[in-house]
């Protein structure tokens, strides 16, 4: 009996020890980060866990300012990162003038490189800062741009890259969904969209206007086709829920955008428009997963596999999503649990 009790006290000790080094994490707030403040939050149930960067699409459409409900179960087995890149959100807010000029914009140039360097002195910050060796990427759409760049770039920092929606050929994916979109209006008699696109022409442009309406038919077709996300996954925590923040991320978008289709008139060429790994990003050294939308029109499996199938890494794999297209859904978060799990 004796012996028992103490085993039991023993067991109680070991096991009161073991939950008081479990550390919880969230922080939100400025970094300096490539010369100018930016916004990073940090969350997780143990801050020991292994860390995840995400790399928000866009380039402006920030993830940060959303509640927990698209992937706030994973912080019980991972730490997570949101970034509002430059220009993007709290960081353009940060650093643009009130009120915002055409000025501004065409001074404070974008470009791939300058906000790939951001993200690998992010991910730097972050490796220090948590106590790392090494991080977890995860890019969507932009982000994957930035992604693949700074897999590439600096392998030595990261544990995989993971992208969702992939950019291959940013001007060939351009018009392959000009094409498609095309096809399929004539398909649905939608004389609606063909009398938009004849007018548009085929891309590449050098008009932003004329990219966004491009966009609109893109996403209306997707739409169609895919499978939703949960209204609820867009709701907006309560300390994002107000009109300067707001107000931030509508202009920090437009501003991105700018740049990355570009826009003649006001001398902004697009960062985009050069974009091409299958000429210099076929040699990864961390392992990589695409995780690819079955009916992504945008960034299409068709080009995303062709890539893949050139791709040299010592880990790959090809995640097809059935009913998924070039955004979110419960399907892509599930193909992306799957993926960091099995590292």
């Amino acid at each position: 009996m004796k012996h028992s009790f103490l085993l039991i006290i023993f067991l109680l000790l070991i096991s009161g020890k073991l939950t008081a080094q479990v550390k919880p994490i969230n922080e939100e707030k400025f970094v300096t980060i490539g010369g100018i403040e930016q916004w990073v939050t940090i969350s997780g149930d143990d801050r020991s866990k292994p860390v995840i960067l995400f790399l928000h699409g866009g380039p402006g459409s920030t993830m940060s300012q959303y509640d927990d409900a698209i992937y706030g179960y994973w912080k019980k087995d991972f730490v997570l990162v949101y970034w509002d890149q430059r220009g993007a959100g709290r960081t353009f807010g940060r650093n643009a003038p009130d009120p915002v000029t055409e000025d501004y914009w065409i001074e404070n140039p974008l470009t791939v490189q300058q906000i790939t360097d951001d993200g690998i002195a992010l991910s730097e910050y972050l490796i220090k800062k948590l106590g790392k060796k090494k991080i977890i990427l995860i890019g969507t759409s932009w982000g994957s741009v930035l992604g693949a760049n700074m897999a590439l770039k600096r392998p030595d920092l990261f544990t995989a890259y993971i992208g969702h929606s992939q950019v291959v050929n940013f001007s060939e994916g351009f018009l392959n969904a000009y094409n498609k979109v095309t096809e399929m209006a004539q398909q649905a008699k939608d004389q609606e969209s063909l009398d938009k696109l004849s007018a548009l022409g085929a891309p590449p442009y050098d008009d932003a206007r004329k990219a966004g309406q491009l966009m609109r038919i893109i996403k209306k077709y997707e739409k169609l086709l895919a499978t939703p996300a949960p209204d609820s996954w867009w709701k907006l925590a309560s300390q994002y829920d107000n009109e300067k923040d707001a107000q931030h991320r509508y202009d920090g978008d437009d501003y991105s955008f700018l740049y990355s289709a570009g826009h003649k008139q006001m001398g902004i060429k697009s960062m985009l428009n050069d974009v091409d790994f299958l000429k210099n990003g076929l040699h990864y050294k961390v392992p990589v997963y695409f995780i690819q939308g079955e009916v992504d029109i945008l960034t299409p499996k068709e080009l995303t596999k062709v890539y893949f199938d050139k791709v040299k890494a010592p880990k790959k794999e090809f995640i097809l999503v059935p009913g998924a297209a070039h955004g979110h859904n419960k399907a892509v978060i599930d193909a992306q649990y799957k993926a960091v799990k099995s590292l």
